[in-house]
């Protein structure tokens, strides 16, 4: 393996910043620690870089460990992408998602394909079904944004350690049906956000949940909202509560009234 070498430096600005391979990444300060801020192909001395020269963003780390640990992780990850030899080549082919613009060969019968808008895999009918059928799409086409677990939760040895942890993490929280078929175990509301969700919705089925809400000119530090008996959106009956602005957040799964704090407002 070869090209995936590590650089640490300083910004001209006196931040943390880092080069691994084609990536470039800088430290900048922020709420909890330091935004993890990236960019590719930044050809100029770590020295000479600015915040301006990085676009992504890739989280918050409290610290400067925290920084080293993540761009050694994503050398980790490039190194062993590199290893896995995936080709790239133009390959002039009609997606539900476009006319095909560049393609990724990942193995025999696995292609990635990019579009102008967006990209996903293309199984051969051999390799559809050799996937395990809570993951199988009829059709074998794999969307970029969720469907690609499907597929790396189905042939990790085509991947890196990161994306197969990214897969898995997705399938848990998006997909959790699935990932329970695959690996005949039982996801909490701990281990997925889907099954947290649900938990949720058990929980205050009979509850008024806010499904809107605006700051309200009407009364000064309040949040004016609307709310539907377990936040169901198909329901004909609503209700308007004022909340305090500074105890009102949306949180994960919604905002929950209290009918004995929050007062109903007159429409």
């Amino acid at each position: 393996m070869t090209g995936i070498n590590v650089e640490y430096g300083m910004t001209a600005s006196g931040l943390m910043a880092a080069r691994v391979g084609d990536l470039g990444y800088i430290a900048i300060p922020a709420r909890g620690g330091f935004r993890l801020a990236s960019d590719w192909r930044l050809t100029r001395p770590i020295a000479a870089w600015s915040e301006n020269d990085v676009f992504g963003n890739e989280g918050i780390v409290a610290d400067e460990a925290g920084f080293r640990a993540h761009v050694e992780a994503i050398a980790v990850h490039l190194r062993q992408r590199e290893a896995l030899g995936r080709k790239e080549l133009h390959m002039r082919l009609a997606t539900p998602w476009g006319m095909s613009q560049g393609a990724t060969i990942y193995a025999q019968g696995i292609v990635f394909h990019s579009t102008a808008s967006h990209g996903g895999f293309k199984f051969d009918r051999a390799r559809n079904a050799g996937l395990h059928p809570a993951l199988r799409i009829k059709g074998g086409w794999y969307e970029e944004d969720g469907d690609w677990a499907r597929v790396a939760a189905g042939y990790p040895d085509l991947f890196t350690d990161r994306e197969i942890a990214s897969a898995d993490k997705t399938l848990r929280d998006w997909e959790p049906d699935a990932w329970e078929a695959v690996h005949g175990g039982v996801l909490t509301a701990e281990d997925s956000f889907t099954r947290d969700r649900e938990q949720f919705q058990r929980d205050h089925a009979e509850d008024w949940v806010v499904i809107s809400a605006l700051r309200s000119d009407r009364h000064p530090s309040f949040v004016e909202t609307v709310a539907t008996i377990g936040g169901r959106c198909d329901v004909s009956q609503s209700r308007g509560f004022l909340v305090p602005a500074d105890e009102y957040s949306a949180g994960r799964h919604g905002f929950v009234i209290d009918p004995v704090r929050h007062k109903a407002m007159v429409t």
